[in-house]
């Protein structure tokens, strides 16, 4: 028995298919996710869905990687189906009959390699805040002269070190901050930050 038989023939064709993911996730040409975050923007809401995405392992790994796993299993479950068939019967299965019975065991066993494997692969972080948070933060005029309503582009950190670019008027009305200032954050109406020059007052490091 070889995969080059007419009744291998899905697999062969799987196996195929899961060297081509392999070969374009390794050149990173295709990066596909799945979100199944229930709280997040743009996740799936749908709930017994969402549930069942999850029960697979979709969520947990790269949706490329899920398939490359899945595609592995349905092959070598297909091949071991029909190799068992003749053995017994002397004749291997309908290819569409051991598909099916292939993809009923691979299915259960990729959602069982996939939780685990999700805790071993790399995973993105985000840190992503509130522009509000960034108010009572030091800020550095990096263009122009802030004026009262006449902003000036100031460069920020948060609380994870990411830099944030907003634009900032004084605080006072009478103030002008020059580029290479430094402010403290001191308002926010909507996108537009208000800030005192720390050498107007005296404060403690942030």
């Amino acid at each position: 028995m070889t995969l080059l038989e007419p009744y291998n023939a899905p697999f062969a064709a799987a196996l195929v298919l899961m060297l081509a993911l392999l070969v374009i996730q390794l050149f990173g040409v295709l990066d596909i996710d799945i979100d199944v975050d229930a709280d997040g923007d743009g996740a799936l809401h749908a709930g017994p869905v969402d549930g069942l995405l999850t029960l697979l392992g979709l969520g947990r790994v790269p949706l490329t990687i899920w398939l490359v796993v899945f595609l592995l299993l349905f092959a070598g479950v297909g091949v071991g189906i029909q190799q068992l068939a003749e053995s017994f019967t002397g004749a291997p299965l309908d290819r569409v009959l051991a598909a099916v019975l292939a993809a009923g065991g691979a299915i259960p066993a990729t959602s069982a390699i996939a939780r685990p494997l999700g805790r071993i692969l790399p995973q993105d972080e985000t840190t992503a805040v509130d522009v509000g948070t960034l108010v009572g933060r030091r800020a550095t005029i990096t263009d122009g002269i802030a004026r009262s309503g006449s902003p000036a582009r100031a460069r920020v950190q948060d609380i994870h070190g990411q830099a944030h670019h907003v634009m900032v008027e004084p605080h006072e009305q009478s103030s002008e901050l020059h580029a290479g200032d430094e402010v403290l954050l001191v308002r926010r109406e909507g996108n537009q930050f208000f800030a005192t020059a720390l050498a107007e007052r005296s404060l403690s490091p942030n």
